[in-house]
């Protein structure tokens, strides 16, 4: 405990000396963290963009239609599995669909698309999807109108107001065919949602495809997706066959794909990142070292042992680390904090390749804690290693030359 107090008053003895070794710490957990966040939110910003604009956290269906996505292996939205839905405390909200191919007709042109029939309600508090109809009106409960997607009704010259012919198979092999009129215009930052999505409420869907109270799909929202494999391990515990149930990383592979491959990117940065703030760190130890050679030298001629003087420098680094550690943190927090509630516009080409990949074009950052204390740990851990170099000079301390620097 004494070589401790001395190592915490030595500290004091030189602030500055203190200010420039925390300093490297603090300014190494505080770009880290920076870094860091800023990688999260990015990654976080997909999954949100395509969880929330089709596909939720999680969905219910039955194995068919897994294997074979047909409306003839729909089913029936039962009790026993809205009760089990309604019972997991992470689930935020759900909402039933059908989906389906059909295609889309006006005048003379024809075009495949994708039939989507939404509980108008249920559908907005998973998608917000009212918040995407750029012209027109939303969907109501058994509206008989439909949204198209702005590329889509560009292709089939279609306004608002005007009618739309849509015919495909329906369940077990019967013929749908329909006028509907449009109601609404839908503008999806994604291209590909764009080009071929047709929302319908539900009841009109399912009227449409001959499949009354028949769903393809129950999707499932919780509050983010670290949420997620809490509620997804007792879920697959409870859905039983013939019905199952995914969760998004298992629905979009290929983004999982491409957020691992970035992940791979990312820890090759931080990895360099990591390395300029150990030479950075082990350079101020350096200077601390040099400028105290002749008093060491002095504390060991009078009688100190090498190795209590090793465990006070030993100490006196880790304090400095602590320091610096623990002011980068709190720095970074508020920082951090900010660019999270006003994220950073992106412009010219950052932008449309943003949006081509149906991403809102801004540089999101993350506040999940791991993002902060992983970092402060990571480079308390790197001083800790460093710190043992003192010790090291403390032991091969050459005394002549000490009391002659």
């Amino acid at each position: 405990m004494k070589n401790i107090i001395i190592a915490w008053r030595n500290l004091w003895r030189k602030p500055w000396r203190t200010i420039i070794t925390g300093g490297s710490v603090f300014f190494g957990v505080l770009f880290t963290a920076f870094i860091t966040s800023m990688q999260y939110g990015s990654y976080d910003a997909m999954i949100d963009n395509v969880v929330k604009f089709y596909t939720g956290y999680m969905q219910i269906f039955t194995e068919d239609y897994h294997e074979n996505k047909t409306i003839n292996n729909t089913f029936e939205l039962t009790d026993s599995i809205l009760e089990i839905v309604r019972k997991e405390p992470e689930i935020t909200s759900y909402a039933p669909r059908l989906e389906y191919f059909a295609l889309a007709s006006s005048v003379d042109i024809t075009k495949g698309s994708v039939i989507i029939g939404v509980d108008p309600k249920l559908e907005n508090n998973i998608t917000s999807l009212s918040k995407w109809v750029k012209k027109g009106d939303y969907l109501v409960a058994e509206d008989d109108g439909i949204l198209v997607a702005k590329d889509l009704a560009n292709y089939l010259k279609i306004d608002v107001g005007d009618s739309l012919v849509l015919y495909g198979q329906g369940f077990h092999g019967i013929m749908a065919a329909g006028l509907y009129r449009v109601k609404g215009i839908l503008s999806f930052p994604s291209p590909e949602l764009n080009k071929q999505f047709i929302y319908m409420d539900i009841k009109t869907c399912q009227a449409f495809f001959s499949a009354d109270n028949r769903i393809s799909s129950l999707v499932m929202m919780v509050q983010n997706h670290y949420h997620l494999p809490k509620a997804m391990k007792h879920l697959k515990k409870e859905i039983k066959s013939p019905y199952m149930i995914m969760s998004w990383d298992e629905l979009q592979p290929e983004l999982v794909s491409m957020i691992e491959a970035d992940k791979a990117g990312g820890v090759f940065m931080k990895a360099i990142l990591y390395m300029i703030i150990t030479f950075g760190i082990f350079g101020t130890i350096l200077m601390m070292i040099a400028e105290r050679k002749r008093e060491m030298g002095v504390m060991v001629a009078i009688g100190m042992q090498r190795a209590k003087l090793g465990v006070i420098l030993f100490f006196e680094t880790l304090f400095m680390g602590l320091l610096g550690a623990l002011a980068g943190l709190l720095a970074s927090i508020p920082i951090t904090y900010y660019f999270y509630k006003n994220p950073l516009p992106l412009t010219g080409e950052a932008a449309k390749t943003f949006i081509d990949m149906g991403i809102e074009p801004y540089m999101y950052f993350s506040m999940h804690p791991q993002v902060f204390y992983i970092q402060a740990l990571t480079v308390f851990i790197i001083t800790i290693v460093i710190a043992i170099f003192p010790i090291y000079k403390a032991f091969t301390l050459d005394l002549t030359k000490a009391l002659k620097a």
